[in-house]
């Protein structure tokens, strides 16, 4: 227990993504009916198709497919963040209900160390350590002290640190990825949410390569949108994309 890194898996997506939207955008402009749309699309190569459709923007037909994710070693800060995002759907491990006390047995519970102090550092991290230990008595007394079990830990987490580690399902369609995308992938977006942001990128482009191929931070298709509070670095983040 103590220190953990991000992990992500995707757990479920919408069977053929990129078949299922090319159905409902085909439907947009056929006079066809199901039957005959599916069958167009089953022996028709759809690839040149969905690029089409993403280079015009036609993003409501990406809604119907949705990527369902499972993250671990992420903080309490982190959540607070991605739930702002709410076309989404979101389940959490409570800390109401699954209790963070060591009493018994060595370690502290398990929180995400920020990079910066990381960069600092063993010293730096030494003493981040002892400050979740410490926190970690603090916990286990105020456990004890409300009588221990689940009545406890209601009250108890409220002096558990952002640092605290916590595990998400999170759910979203297509289109508000993309737009998640474009937020979170921003070097001005906070360091693990960005983190988070490229591996789910990374996750999803493998199942439907077309839908996210040009999919990232804005500045990728077009120019910054933060002004005046741009990183600068647009050139060199368009290489770390692939983007000419």
């Amino acid at each position: 227990m103590g220190k953990v890194s991000l992990k992500v898996r995707l757990l479920e997506h919408t069977p053929n993504p990129e078949k299922v939207v090319a159905m409902a955008a085909r439907l947009c402009y056929s006079p066809a009916n199901i039957d005959g749309l599916i069958e167009d699309v089953s022996v028709t190569d759809q690839q040149s198709f969905i690029k089409k459709l993403m280079d015009m923007g036609h993003y409501s037909t990406i809604e119907h497919v949705s990527f369902t994710f499972g993250m671990e070693g992420v903080s309490r800060s982190l959540l607070a963040q991605i739930t702002r995002h709410r076309i989404a759907s979101f389940s959490v491990q409570s800390q109401r209900y699954v209790g963070e006390t060591r009493q018994h047995h060595q370690g502290t519970f398990d929180y995400v160390v920020p990079e910066t102090i990381l960069a600092l550092g063993p010293g730096a991290v030494a003493e981040f350590e002892k400050q979740m230990a410490q926190i970690q008595v603090w916990y286990d007394q105020w456990v004890e002290k409300l009588g221990g079990g689940r009545g406890a830990y209601e009250d108890a987490r409220f002096v558990l640190p952002n640092a605290a580690e916590t595990k998400i399902i999170v759910t979203m369609n297509a289109r508000e990825l993309r737009h998640f995308f474009n937020l979170r992938c921003c070097q001005r977006a906070q360091w693990e949410i960005r983190k988070l942001a490229e591996e789910m990128l990374n996750l999803v482009r493998k199942v439907a390569p077309q839908l996210f191929a040009a999919a990232g931070p804005e500045c990728l298709t077009g120019p910054c949108p933060e002004g005046k509070l741009s990183c600068g670095k647009r050139a060199e983040v368009r290489k770390k994309y692939g983007v000419d």
